[in-house]
């Protein structure tokens, strides 16, 4: 879906937002942060390519004049229009599917991914990637590659059945690559995995440098997200292969990778990163924007804010805020924000775990709050329950609002909180719970808490610096890009593969 928006301007910088799930179609932690630093730079021109579910996602952001094209790259809607190749065109891509299904599955391999991968590009440029993997060509070349002698996956028994799905996943994370991809300025994927792929496409056709800022880790979350996925090892070993390959790939070909902390910037280096490609650029609120929030709620209550997600792990919460009931009968658990289309099930779960604990009459979901302030002025205490993050702007938002908080230890929450707030290990609700009685027991303590970490966010992680930051980041870019063009790479370093990581290994 193309949506027209703003004009170009002669001599502005133009940048292409690369997203996924998030800005301009939906709101939250990241589709906040697009909005900060578009609504920040009205000197930048801004093009978005977003990757969507059906490509029916509606615009939910006002859009100022300088965003110019909003193209949505729909992943589970209809199927891309086109026509399968024919003659040499289609076994010039019969090979490269080949080479790039092999180096998912053999590590001895994986030096064609990059050269399979934009091969592939080529096809789907020409509207031809997505008709042939929806037949039966692609599904055959599958069962060639996964049944040779020697491959671990092999020793699985892949089914028909196992190829068909592997073929299918790998159909719909392929298809960004079929979006136009820009062909001046900055392409900035918000997101690592498939919202790069247009980016790597415009790199390799163009020149086009490419900007990644990771807020989660993309790789970790996939992993987390397959170990319990429905799908036997062989589907698994192919999509997390992709997935892998596609990581180190961006990490190789990025001109600059900008972490919002520190535990992203380990992963990065870890999948072939180099070092002095990554910069590290914190999350930043405006403290004017997000002022003390006031008086505590005389009834004793723990506010959560975020979108109802599993990754968001609230049965944990809900778990530890049993613990917590336990001991002072009295408190409340308020849960603030919206349940993306495809959640329902796990919010209707959680309720449902609420119920069973014997504490629906304590626990609500509020929904969609119109100011996310009144989220955390409703707690006294702000709790942060994920099992993945980056650097969680409501945790940085709450801290701004003067609130004391608990947050679990992922990610750059440690970064963020310093020593104003409490942490704990990640779906530990006992280890929550009673870092939630001490402070629900303790008001000095509170609000100390609470005034050091407001003052922390004016120290550290304002939106001006944010801002600014990537303003220079985007006007350097294209310079440093055309220079490092001009100067050949020494032959070791052409030759130079990035080091790889077992298919399922979870960190953090």
């Amino acid at each position: 879906m193309h949506v027209p928006h703003g004009a170009r301007r002669s001599g502005a910088t133009r940048v292409t937002l690369l997203t996924e799930g998030t800005y301009p179609h939906s709101h939250g932690g990241v589709s906040v942060w697009c909005d900060q630093l578009v609504q920040g730079m009205p000197d930048i021109d801004f093009d978005v390519i977003a990757v969507t579910g059906t490509g029916r996602e509606p615009v939910v952001w006002d859009l100022p004049a300088h965003v110019g094209r909003v193209r949505s790259v729909p992943m589970w809607g209809d199927p891309l229009e086109g026509r399968p190749p024919r003659g040499r065109a289609r076994a010039r891509l019969v090979s490269a599917y080949e080479e790039f299904l092999t180096a998912l599955l053999d590590p001895r391999a994986e030096a064609g991914f990059a050269p399979a991968l934009y091969a592939m590009a080529r096809a789907a440029g020409d509207g031809a990637l997505s008709p042939f993997l929806r037949g039966d060509r692609a599904i055959a070349v599958l069962t060639s590659v996964w049944n040779r002698p020697g491959l671990a996956v092999r020793e699985a028994g892949p089914t028909l059945h196992d190829a068909v799905t592997a073929t299918t996943l790998l159909e719909h994370a392929l298809r960004p690559l079929a979006a136009p991809s820009p062909e001046t300025g900055v392409a900035h994927a918000v997101s690592g995995g498939v919202a790069a792929l247009p980016g790597l496409a415009a790199l390799e056709q163009h020149g086009v440098p490419l900007l990644l800022t990771e807020h989660g880790v993309y790789l970790r979350e996939r992993y987390l997200g397959y170990r319990t996925a429905p799908y036997r090892w062989p589907v698994k070993a192919v999509v997390l292969g992709f997935f892998r390959l596609l990581a180190e790939e961006s990490y190789r070909r990025a001109a600059l990778i900008t972490p919002g902390n520190r535990y992203n910037r380990l992963w990065e280096e870890q999948g072939g990163a180099a070092p002095e490609s990554i910069r590290t650029v914190y999350n930043g609120v405006d403290p004017a924007a997000f002022p003390p929030a006031g008086p505590e709620p005389q009834e004793l209550t723990l506010s959560w804010a975020g979108r109802v997600d599993p990754i968001k792990d609230l049965e944990t919460l809900i778990h530890a805020f049993a613990l917590v009931r336990a001991r002072l009968p009295s408190v409340r658990l308020r849960l603030f924000g919206g349940t993306p289309r495809g959640g329902e099930a796990y919010r209707e779960r959680c309720e449902a775990l609420a119920a069973e604990l014997g504490h629906a009459d304590a626990v609500t979901f509020e929904g969609r709050v119109d100011d996310i302030r009144d989220a955390y002025a409703a707690g006294n205490v702000v709790m942060l329950s994920s099992i993945s993050e980056g650097f969680p702007f409501t945790l940085i938002e709450a801290m701004s609002c003067g609130r004391a908080t608990v947050s679990t230890d992922v990610g750059g929450v440690r970064e963020a909180v310093g020593d104003t707030g409490l942490v704990v290990p990640p779906r530990d609700p006992e280890a929550m719970a009673a870092a939630a009685l001490r402070l629900l027991g303790d008001r000095t303590r509170r609000r100390s808490m609470g005034e050091a970490a407001r003052l922390r966010v004016i120290e550290q992680f304002t939106l001006r610096r944010t801002i600014d930051t990537f303003r220079s980041i985007y006007l350097e870019l294209p310079a440093l890009e055309r220079e490092s063009a001009a100067i050949p790479a020494p032959p070791e370093r052409l030759a130079q593969t990035a080091p790889t990581a077992p298919v399922g290994t979870v960190a953090g």
